[in-house]
């Protein structure tokens, strides 16, 4: 009989084998390699790894190490296809259950698994609910749970899916089969819920850092939003067209925006859940598939989208928490690749926030919850200290200033607004007792700047004592300070139209008891391309090409287009970035040359191995030699 240790020795090789063999990869990344041996040995599992930290390998290969099915349980059925078709190109055998399918599709799925020939099968949450699905998983053999996107099942989260709550007795059905949970979203209050609700209080906890070194991060004051927008994308794309997603909060937003970065020449696509279903699912399509395209989106975008090469994430609303702006901005640069996550944001859209809390209908400890979100959410957004700092805090994370956010590129300068706010909440004040008055910020800073308006005059506001005494401050200033002290609670809006009033520390503020520290606004003229930002690299993605072997790199990306084209997959199904920079790089020559290439695993040696050499060799051909001195 093997010893313990014998056994463990040979999981972990066969693990390796797997990662070298299918994959093409030669090494595990961060807490890939414990938290594989750990599944393959029969334990459960809580994953929190960050987007392109390598989580979906976790639950992968111990599905394909261990004898039976691996059961993975993904919210969104649109992407399953996309998944499993990955996949299949590694040579995995990979099948879903959904409702996209004709019977006789999901019949024959249905008869793999129970003659064992599935490594992976993907259901969504919903399906798993269904009357007679675990009778039916129970005819065949699971080798792992894997529950992705698992802070879906917490009741206090952006992703909330009710079917997530009833995936906790999956202990009971399927006795001995190793569980994991996994996300790349989750807070301290999120981790708790997840380990309670899925039942895996006995679960090993792998928590990898929620850094996204690469992803250069920028947020700037909301002036032009479209002017700016089409500004920044034309910035990321120096080298010509590249992928990236804009957010947008509604759903006209969504279509008026995409239809203006069309008028500029920009090839742009709307994406939300008012669209017909058919539209939709085109539209995602195309953007997995295409390159160079920008897909303009509600948050009903973009949950588990796998594609690598998105070079930037863009809002041009508020999100309504870190959770959603963190995973949102997460779908940038999951190759390693340099990328940013830019937003506008601007007095508007504290307004609007805090009037959807207040007409939401939900309780007050609901409202508390919704309104903590988002004040953390303005914390990152008014910082002068570093934001990754700021961002990765509220994950319960520290580190040092990272040197590739906007705030540690150009430090704001800081000043001293004390006498701005309390020339503003006097207004405020004098309104209420004198005249029982209430108003939005437009017209007090009409007031404070002591403006000539219809308005005004219809309520004398010129004989306010406060009327004309903030005129040293523009209108742009006097926005900037209303959307910072909202944002730093120093008072707050109330009703439809955002009327300004006074918070528990309006006092202090009046009494000159407390410091009022803001900063100066600073608009960029001209967007930041990510070669001029600081861009941080992962270690995957190396140093920047020299000049000749970026023109074979390119070379490489118009037949791996043509290949992708040729067999309706996206062109990362073919061969990601990294794949193409190594060959560029290293230029093989011979098959077993290929094989020590990053991303060649025995599937694709086979199917793409011959090309990819004549391909090289074309190249080099067309290439003149240097001329002898």
């Amino acid at each position: 009989m093997s010893s313990p240790a014998t056994i463990d020795a040979d999981r972990s090789r066969a693990a390796h084998d797997v990662l070298r063999r299918v994959y093409g990869y030669h090494e595990f990344r961060g807490d890939q390699q414990p938290i594989i041996e750990h599944v393959c040995a029969g334990g459960d599992a809580i994953v929190l790894m960050p987007t392109g930290g390598g989580k979906s390998l976790c639950y992968q290969i111990p599905a394909i190490v261990r004898p039976g099915t691996g059961l993975v349980v993904s919210p969104l059925i649109a992407l399953m296809h996309d998944q499993v078709e990955a996949l299949e190109a590694w040579g995995v055998r990979a099948a879903y259950l959904n409702s996209t399918q004709s019977p006789d599709e999901r019949a024959r799925v249905e008869d793999q698994y129970r003659q064992g020939e599935l490594d992976l099968l993907y259901v969504a949450p919903e399906r798993l609910s269904q009357p007679g699905m675990r009778e039916f998983l129970r005819q065949g053999s699971l080798s792992v749970i894997a529950i992705d996107e698992a802070h879906c099942v917490s009741q206090w989260g952006h992703d909330f899916r009710p079917d997530y709550l009833a995936l906790g007795d999956l202990a009971e059905h399927f006795p001995g089969v190793p569980r994991m949970a996994l996300t790349a979203t989750a807070t301290e209050h999120t981790h708790r819920e997840m380990t309670e609700r899925l039942n895996l209080a006995s679960a090993r906890h792998f928590v990898a850092s929620f850094d996204r070194a690469n992803i250069h991060y920028r947020i700037e004051p909301k002036v032009e939003v479209r002017r700016q927008l089409v500004s920044f994308i034309r910035s990321q794309s120096v080298d010509g067209p590249v992928s990236g997603i804009v957010y947008a909060l509604s759903r006209n937003t969504v279509m008026q925006t995409a239809e203006y970065l069309q008028q500029q020449g920009i090839a742009a696509l709307p994406y939300h859940a008012g669209l017909d279903a058919a539209v939709r699912a085109e539209h995602q399509s195309r953007f997995l598939r295409e390159e160079g395209l920008v897909i303009v989106a509600t948050i009903a975008f973009g949950m588990g989208i796998d594609k690598p090469d998105v070079r930037f994430v863009a809002h041009i609303d508020l999100p309504k928490s870190v959770e959603g702006y963190y995973q949102e901005t997460g779908r940038a640069g999951r190759d390693g690749e340099p990328s940013v996550a830019w937003m506008v944001y601007g007095l508007g859209d504290v307004v609007q926030q805090r009037r959807f809390i207040q007409q939401g209908g939900g309780d007050r400890a609901i409202q508390l919850r919704q309104n903590s979100h988002l004040d953390a959410m303005l914390a990152l957004c008014e910082t002068v200290s570093c934001r990754r700092q700021n961002l990765l805090a509220y994950f319960g994370e520290s580190t040092s200033a990272c040197g590739n956010c906007d705030t540690c590129a150009t430090p704001p300068e800081v000043w001293d607004g004390l006498i701005p706010a309390q020339k503003l909440l006097s207004t405020i004040v004098r309104l209420r007792r004198e005249r029982n008055q209430g108003f939005g910020a437009s017209h007090l800073i009409d007031i404070l700047r002591g403006a000539d308006t219809e308005r005004i005059r219809k309520f004398q506001h010129t004989e306010l004592a406060t009327y004309g005494i903030g005129n040293d401050l523009n209108d742009a200033q006097w926005r900037s300070v209303v959307r910072q002290m909202l944002a730093q609670g120093l008072m707050l809006t109330e009703g439809d139209y955002g009327t300004l009033t006074l918070s528990h520390k309006s006092a202090e503020v009046l009494a000159g008891s407390t410091a009022v520290h803001l900063r100066h606004d600073v608009v960029q003229r001209a967007s930041q391309s990510r070669k001029q930002a600081v861009a941080k690299r992962s270690a995957s993605a190396g140093a920047p090409l020299n000049d000749a072997d970026r023109d074979l790199f390119e070379a490489l990306r118009t037949w791996r287009a043509a290949t992708a084209r040729e067999q309706s997959v996206p062109a990362y199904i073919v061969f990601a970035d990294v794949t193409l920079r190594a060959l560029a790089e290293r230029r093989p020559r011979s098959l077993d040359e290929l094989k020590g290439i990053t991303g060649i695993g025995a599937k694709k040696l086979e199917a793409y191995g011959e090309d990819v050499l004549s391909e090289i060799a074309t190249f080099e051909e067309s290439v003149p030699a240097p001329a002898d001195d």
